[in-house]
């Protein structure tokens, strides 16, 4: 390194700690000894004591010895350091200190010896990267103590970036001046936390003993969510998408959405069930958008649903987030997320989610945290019973973002803190946290009684003032208002609440006249606007689709497979599975609608089958063909995903439920790992339109197939899908030929109505001949929920139908091909939801003389299929018929591991299902 780097470097190492002690240690050797010290080093520290004005005197002794007669610069390093890192810990955060307060060390903590001249002495700190100057020891301590051991607790140091360090000290210790609060901003303050803290009474009072999972002890967060609404028009932002749990939302829904509250004590009532057009939710789940005006314009808030699955909310946000960034091209959006503190701690789904913060096809310039940390989890007794790290947010030093501690019971500095929060995340598009330490009035719900278990803290709480009580006995105190001031906002508060009150009543009233509860009716599931398109254009598709440019360096094996492609077109050949799903994304590119496929190397495929992303040998740079269709074509984006399941598949939910013309798929590596997202798939996909009237057209892709590769490699875990289909709520489909992906891509895309679609995708069959389909197949069909035998047979020789889904088909009609036989038909099923039943009918009325039907499946008696599909059939069949079940015997587990066992019961349940006594 050379000395001009050494002298930069050296400017910034007081901001780390790692080093601190070891240059600590090096500054005293060179004191002693400047020759015992690398070269270099020797003559910083010359010019260190140059700078900071200390005079050095030199006395023989070796020929070089230095005596340092003050070293107070030095000194002030260490303090400044010293607060800068561990401030924090000694700040008073906790409103109710439950904790005995430990003091921060003293200067004489930092002295040799007790040296009062050196600590009330002048000095001059030409460091350019402190941001203070002429002072004293002491009073550089005390400003110090002010700024970091107060009401907010400031860690940063563990940040890399020198650059955001130095701002955001500069923004604490220099700045903060410019953030004082005015008289009116002071009084509106308060007017605030009268509205929060009144309307959760007035609840209690009108609806005794009702959950509603109340704000009371961290009412500063109506006030802060205030802030952030009127602040972020300095950064033209226009629109919130938010996030949160059950805790406070009625309040947030009334003070910031300004949702009107009669509707909530509807909800309270159980009244409003007959207005509903859904199944519905539990009130503190309930998710609203409204527009909020304030001096400086109008701000679109969107509260996003949430289950009682605290965290799972976060990746639907930010999917949410950056669907508006993709779709708009602005980044006039704040991603805000609340957290609880033991969710946030707890919940591995945080750190899938900051873990994709930056990550190219997921950031979205940063998100807003906010923790309620009411310092409890439901009735834990200990903080050691909820995390193992000193803070909740400590999960957040993973992405290197910074963390402002605030203790709530003082307003004004969670209002600085948000600033700083929000200014941060403006100039550095990185996520930033605000730990809102608080407290819980009550029990995890309004019937539970906390002091069972938390009698200490309890205790306190049940003597401690409300933050509105606290904050207007400070206002008082400084003649911004007079003690009548509280009592008339209270009353002004009250009297709106009533006469939304009696709207209520009023509205109760007509609609018991009439109670009868009607059934949702859900829409069918397809109105399509699809037309077909002709050979000689899906030819031009394909040629642009399989068309590289000569400058880009392809691998041999990419080559082979776009040199197949090209040879489609000119050779009219079939397409395989890889070719027909780009056609697909081309068909609708070229409409104009966009796609956005993401998963575990989706780019090249988990299989290496589709490569829509060609990486050039030489640079690395990357190509995709299909972003080149068209001027006027859709957006083509493939993001390869971080290694989750449950955060990336959210998010994929959050972005598809804020599009109308991008077709959003999420493809598993393998199936059976869309298990790690078992709750998205429960409580958003599977649920949210009969819970909350959410749609979305999201498209997954689960390879599945029982091809000998073990529990983790073969189930997608089909049964779990049709146990949760129900109402027209999702489609679920298992296509065995090249072209019913096609369609299916292009039905779901061009749908009027938004519905899931889970698609059990092959693997063996991708590369398997006799599944590819030919153009005419693409250009003149739709899909098939229903595929009819396709052999040539002798219908008065049929003895048996065989009903299948998926790639057994294909063994079953090897294996009755190399037997020669005749007397058996196979009819596959393509969508098992909604089951086709009228389609499978006529198909069944070809064969009514023939009573013995199976139904055969690759997986065991109690998955797959079977369980489902039996009651359906039992519709549609005959009563002659009989039905009758061929597959593996019931499981826990899905599959063997072992290849041997897998062959023995693949070609046992083929020749069941064949053989005819």
């Amino acid at each position: 390194m050379k000395e001009n780097e050494f002298k930069n470097e050296f400017q910034h190492l007081f901001l780390t700690n790692s080093n601190l002690y070891y240059l600590d240690n090096m500054y005293k050797n060179f004191l002693n000894n400047p020759t015992s010290i690398e070269r270099s080093w020797h003559s910083f520290f010359l010019e260190f004591l140059n700078n900071s004005n200390l005079k050095i005197k030199s006395h023989t002794h070796n020929n070089k010895i230095f005596q340092i007669q003050n070293d107070t610069s030095y000194i002030a390093c260490i303090i400044i350091n010293y607060f800068r890192e561990n401030g924090h810990k000694f700040s008073n955060l906790d409103p109710l200190s439950l904790n005995k307060k430990v003091f921060f060390p003293d200067l004489n903590h930092f002295l040799e010896q007790n040296n009062v001249d050196i600590i009330k002495k002048e000095f001059l700190m030409q460091l350019s990267k402190f941001s203070f100057n002429t002072t004293t020891l002491e009073n550089l301590y005390s400003a110090l103590y002010k700024v970091y051991c107060n009401n907010i607790g400031y860690e940063y140091m563990h940040i890399d970036c020198k650059d955001e360090k130095i701002w955001i000290q500069n923004y604490i210790e220099r700045d903060y001046r410019k953030h004082v609060f005015t008289k009116t901003e002071k009084k509106n303050l308060l007017t605030s936390l009268v509205s929060a803290e009144i309307l959760e009474k007035y609840f209690a009072v009108k609806f005794p003993g009702t959950k509603r999972f109340s704000l009371e002890g961290s009412e500063s967060l109506i006030p802060m969510l205030l802030e952030i609404i009127n602040y972020i028009y300095k950064f033209n932002i226009n629109k919130i998408i938010l996030g949160m749990a059950h805790r406070g939302r009625l309040n947030v829904l009334t003070n910031i959405l300004k949702k009107p509250v009669k509707d909530i004590f509807h909800e309270f009532d159980n009244t409003n069930n007959t207005k509903n057009s859904t199944n519905g939710d539990v009130k503190y789940h309930m998710g609203y958008k409204n527009d909020i005006f304030t001096k400086y314009g109008c701000i679109n808030i969107d509260l996003k649903f949430n289950p009682s699955h605290l965290e799972i909310i976060n990746p639907v946000v930010v999917g949410s987030v950056r669907s508006y960034q993709d779709d708009t091209k602005k980044k006039n959006i704040l991603s805000l997320i609340l957290h609880g503190d033991a969710s946030i701690s707890g919940q591995g789904v945080v750190q899938e989610t900051l873990n994709m913060s930056q990550v190219e096809g997921y950031k979205v310039d940063g998100s807003l945290h906010i923790v309620l940390n009411n310092q409890i989890g439901f009735t834990t007794s200990n903080l050691k019973d909820l995390r193992s790290s000193r803070y909740c947010t400590d999960i957040a030093k993973i992405v290197s973002s910074p963390i402002f501690h605030v203790n709530a019971d003082d307003p004004e500095s969670t209002l600085f803190a948000i600033r700083l929060a929000l200014d941060y995340k403006n100039r550095f598009k990185k996520d930033v946290f605000v730990d809102f330490v608080c407290y819980r009035r009550h029990g995890h719900n309004e019937v539970d009684d906390p002091s069972i278990t938390q009698p200490i803290m309890y205790a306190k709480i049940k003597h401690h003032p409300t933050v509105c009580n606290i904050y207007n006995k400070k206002l008082i105190s400084k003649n911004i208002v007079n003690k009548s001031y509280l009592s008339i906002s209270i009353k002004k508060y009250k009297k709106e609440l009533d006469k939304q009150y009696l709207k209520f009543m009023e509205e109760k009233t007509i609609w018991n006249r009439n109670t009868n509860f009607h059934k949702v009716y859900f829409p069918t599931l397809y109105t399509e606007n699809n037309k077909n398109i002709s050979i000689e254009f899906l030819k031009s598709l394909i040629k642009k689709i399989s068309t590289i440019p000569t400058n880009i360096s392809v691998h041999d094996r990419v080559l082979k497979i776009y040199n197949e492609r090209l040879q489609i077109v000119d050779n009219n050949k079939n397409l395989d599975w890889g070719t027909s799903e780009t056609l697909a994304y081309a068909s609708l590119l070229n409409q104009g609608i966009s796609c956005r496929l993401t998963g575990e190397d989706v780019g090249r495929g988990t299989f290496s089958h589709r490569h829509v992303t060609i990486y050039d040998q030489n640079n690395g740079s990357i190509y995709v063909p299909l972003q080149h269709i068209g001027s006027h074509q859709g957006n083509f984006y493939v993001w390869n995903s971080v290694l989750s399941e449950e955060a990336a598949l959210a998010f994929e939910y959050g972005y598809s439920i804020a599009q109308n013309n991008t077709l959003t798929i999420w493809e598993a590596q393998f199936g059976d790992f869309s298990n790690g997202a078992q709750i998205v798939i429960d409580q958003f996909i599977c649920s949210s339109e009969q819970k909350w009237g959410i749609t979305c057209n999201l498209i997954m892709l689960l390879p599945h197939g029982y091809e000998g590769q073990g529990p983790e490699h073969s189930s997608s875990r089909l049964e779990r899908y049709l146990q949760l289909s129900a109402e027209n709520n999702i489609q679920i489909c298992i296509p065995t030929t090249s072209s019913q992906i096609y369609h299916l891509f292009r039905r779901q895309a061009l749908n009027v109505y938004k519905k899931p679609l889970i698609i059990m995708t092959p693997k063996f069959l991708l590369r398997y001949s006799p599944s590819f389909s030919s153009l005419q197949e693409f250009s003149n069909n739709s899909f098939q929920e229903v595929i009819d035998e396709n052999d040539q047979i002798h219908f008065s020789k049929i003895k048996r139908i065989i009903l299948c889904s998926g790639k057994v088909y294909y063994d079953l009609l090897q294996q009755r091909r190399f037997n020669q036989q005749t007397n058996v038909v196979i009819i596959r099923i393509e969508q098992l939801y909604p089951f086709p039943n009228n389609v499978l009918s006529k198909i069944l009325k070809l064969y009514s003389y023939v009573n013995d039907v199976v139904w055969c499946q690759e997986e065991p008696f109690n998955q797959g299929a079977w369980l489902y599909v039996q009651h359906h059939l039992i519709k549609v069949l005959s009563k002659t018929c009989s039905l009758n079940y061929i597959g593996r015997l019931e499981s826990s587990s899905t599959a063997t591991g072992y290849f041997n066992v897998h062959k023995k019961q693949q070609k046992k349940l083929i020749y069941d299902a064949l053989n005819i006594n």
